[in-house]
């Protein structure tokens, strides 16, 4: 094998790692995403319930 052939075989791992890696960050930032939606969500619905509480509340004392 020559080195003009070592040299192509080296490129060509690089690039499929370099591809294998991209995919992986990737699927990280897509969890991630998924995650960080489902926290709002939780922090919206805990909002809601906190503001009918407190309407509830204001509603016992304005009688």
């Amino acid at each position: 094998m020559g080195m003009k052939d070592q040299f192509q075989d080296k490129s060509e791992q690089f690039r499929q790692q370099a591809k294998e890696k991209a995919e992986q960050a990737r699927e990280r930032g897509q969890q991630e995403r998924g995650q960080q939606e489902r926290g709002q969500r939780r922090d919206e619905e805990t909002e809601r319930l906190q503001r009918e509480e407190q309407d509830r509340m204001d509603q016992d004392y304005d009688m």
